[in-house]
């Protein structure tokens, strides 16, 4: 069975039944559980929902320490800019402990962001920071597109050993979408084909994959037929259902909300650059932000980021190249 619900509204969802499934899930951050009210105050109590101090490395800090101790932490983190001050613990020590300790410490912890606030928040708080986590070996990383993505990730997230980075768009988060019931667990490394075609792939993130999608529908008005694949996860990523893809449209557009040169894309454009080269009939094409900060003014930032005329434009363009392979 599937119920209807908001994007955000699936994530409390999956860390609920998750809590009620294993005790030893905790979650902890900033302007949460600040009153007695609280909902999920109520149904866990305080040794394992609780409000933190403004203070981003000694929340991930104490997050790694206990799961060191066999604990499962969630760090509620709001925006994925706020993990910069405490890189050091999401970059340098969770990941690794595992590795050095030879696979006898495990790290189950959760680091969860909000991201690409693209609505008027600018240069500080819009942002589209995977890049700087995704290759990070121990690190793995989350992107959910869809309410469903959401709650079957997270679930994964909380029962992975490994420290794990769940980014949420916040423009999705009242988004509305079918999510089965029970327990609906997507394991990490597997992409989704979001819609089938047969002439050219578009593989897009987070808030591009419905961008992406609509522009497929306006692209199947004219006679073209795009597969949309969303990744899910970038860390580990599904290389073979992208080139797999690749291989059956020979030809491949790229959607992120990041800038180019910070953007899961063109580490996309690598993989396939290696591993599908001989599948391409023409050039891969890029649609991601420009290199600028996020502006604060309405035209300005519609102008630096992607949008579907500007999908639309890219596959018509990579359509019209001459075939450079058979």
């Amino acid at each position: 069975m599937a119920k209807e619900m908001m994007y955000g509204e699936a994530i409390a969802t999956a860390i609920i039944e998750e809590m009620q499934r294993d005790p030893n899930v905790i979650f902890y951050g900033q302007n949460m559980a600040m009153t007695e009210r609280d909902p999920m105050l109520k149904m866990f109590g305080k040794d394992r929902v609780r409000i933190t101090p403004i203070s981003e490395t000694a929340e991930i800090g104490a997050a790694v320490g206990a799961a060191m101790t066999g604990l499962r932490p969630i760090v509620e983190l709001w925006m994925s800019e706020f993990m910069l001050v405490a890189f050091d613990q999401v970059l340098n020590e969770a990941p690794r402990l595992r590795y050095m300790s030879g696979g006898r410490v495990k790290i189950p912890v959760v680091f969860k962001a909000g991201y690409g606030f693209a609505a008027g928040w600018a240069g500080q708080h819009s942002n589209c920071m995977y890049h700087l986590v995704m290759g990070t070996p121990g690190l793995k990383v989350a992107l959910p597109s869809t309410a469903a993505d959401a709650k079957g990730l997270m679930k994964a997230a909380i029962r992975d050993d490994n420290p794990v980075v769940f980014l949420q768009h916040f423009l999705l988060t009242l988004e509305k979408g079918e999510v089965p019931e029970g327990d609906y667990v997507i394991p990490f490394g597997v992409a989704d084909v979001k819609r089938a075609g047969t002439d050219i792939t578009i593989v897009a993130t987070g808030w591009m994959v419905q961008k992406s999608l609509n522009a497929a529908e306006r692209l199947a008005k004219e006679g073209i037929s795009a597969e949309v694949i969303d990744p899910r996860t970038l860390a580990p990523l599904d290389v073979n259902a992208i080139v797999g893809s690749v291989k059956k449209t020979g030809r491949l557009v790229l959607v992120d909300q990041a800038p180019r040169h910070a953007s899961a894309a063109i580490h996309i454009a690598g993989e396939v650059a290696e591993h599908g080269f001989q599948h391409l009939r023409a050039p891969v094409r890029l649609v991601t932000a420009a290199d600028t900060p996020v502006p604060f003014s309405e035209p300005l930032e519609k102008f630096v980021l992607p949008d579907e005329d500007k999908i639309i434009q890219a596959v018509k363009s990579v359509l019209s190249r001459q075939a450079t392979a058979v």
